[in-house]
């Protein structure tokens, strides 16, 4: 049966690989800010315990003994293995590198994350980004996904995860079509406007629209002349002047800040939908990640007011990289 070493054994051998390499006590005590009989005593209670000598000693010199220069060589590589290890936790604490795996659902890799990985990447160069973006739920253990974002209640105890916050719902037209049909006041209105809905691919349903009348949520299916399976198809056919549809506000900003749609029905406007980055462990450029999770969260927030890039440079600013970990909130 192997025995475990114990720590004191472990301080003799330090201390007897310093002493071998230096060739005295003193030397040996300087390099680990000890004294010189804290040295002299871990060598002789190794001696002790592996019943050789380690070292021939004199008034003037300390020498290995043979037997010594053969444990010498093997200390010193155990040395080298606990300086190494030490070595690469400090690397990894100043530095992320690697591949940073993140899944997400396309409008928010679109809209949200993909315009901010070039300043992250200007600020960390060795990080390397492998973004996919699909609608349909992807296993993250088994997929290999360092980070994913994720729309809707976290079920997976596997996962770290942190809230980012709501996902707002609000009506949107173009000031054309608007001019032209008219502004509806209430979700009662909408009877007689064209619409524009989506269908999720995963199910093949029609998107069932909220809106908070009161104390409570209704929620309609309009009928729509025009059905897309792809959110910006959505508020692309929106601006153009197709009618009225529902779409989170992060993906119609930049069309309401080229003055293309008008959100519309505002008050009746639903937050619903957590929106959570998720992952296995925090750890290299998954760390680096979980800062700049509060970046999306302001601009999920502010919507138009602030755009992805700006809120990361905001997030970078401030980063440390022995940062928080990914945790519930």
């Amino acid at each position: 049966m192997t025995e475990h070493i114990g720590l004191e054994r472990l301080t003799g051998l330090i201390a007897f690989a310093r002493a071998g390499s230096l060739g005295s006590y003193t030397a040996a005590a300087r390099s680990l800010s000890i004294s010189p009989s804290a040295v002299s005593k871990s060598v002789q209670r190794l001696e002790q315990r592996l019943g050789i000598s380690l070292f021939t000693r004199t008034t003037r010199s300390l020498t290995l003994t043979p037997e010594g220069r053969e444990l010498h060589e093997r200390a010193l590589r155990l040395l080298h293995d606990a300086q190494a290890i030490e070595q690469a936790a400090i690397t990894a604490r100043s530095e992320p590198s690697g591949t940073l795996r993140i899944a997400a659902p396309l409008p928010i890799g679109i809209h949200v994350i993909a315009p901010a990985l070039p300043a992250l990447r200007n600020r960390y160069p060795k990080v390397t980004v492998d973004l996919r973006l699909n609608d349909q739920v992807v296993d993250i253990v088994q997929e290999g996904i360092d980070v994913a974002v994720r729309i809707g209640d976290l079920a997976d105890s596997r996962l770290l995860s942190r809230r980012l916050g709501p996902l707002r719902l609000c009506a949107f037209a173009s000031p054309g079509y608007l001019a032209a049909r008219g502004t509806p006041g209430h979700p009662d209105e909408l009877a007689g406007h064209d619409t524009v809905n989506l269908r999720y691919q995963g199910t093949g349903q029609l998107f069932r629209w909220p809106f908070r009348i009161g104390d409570r949520v209704t929620e309609i299916v309009p009928p729509s002349a025009i059905v897309v399976d792809v959110s910006d198809a959505v508020v692309a056919a929106l601006a153009a002047g197709g009618g009225i549809g529902i779409s989170a506000t992060f993906i119609a900003a930049p069309y309401i800040a080229r003055g293309e749609l008008v959100p519309i029905l505002s008050d009746f406007a639903v937050e619903q939908h957590n929106i959570w980055p998720s992952g296995r462990k925090a750890a290299g450029p998954t760390r680096l990640c979980a800062r700049s999770w509060r970046c999306c969260r302001i601009f999920l927030r502010n919507g138009s007011q602030t755009g992805p890039k700006d809120v990361l440079r905001t997030c970078l600013a401030d980063y440390r990289p022995n940062g928080a970990q990914l945790a519930p909130s």
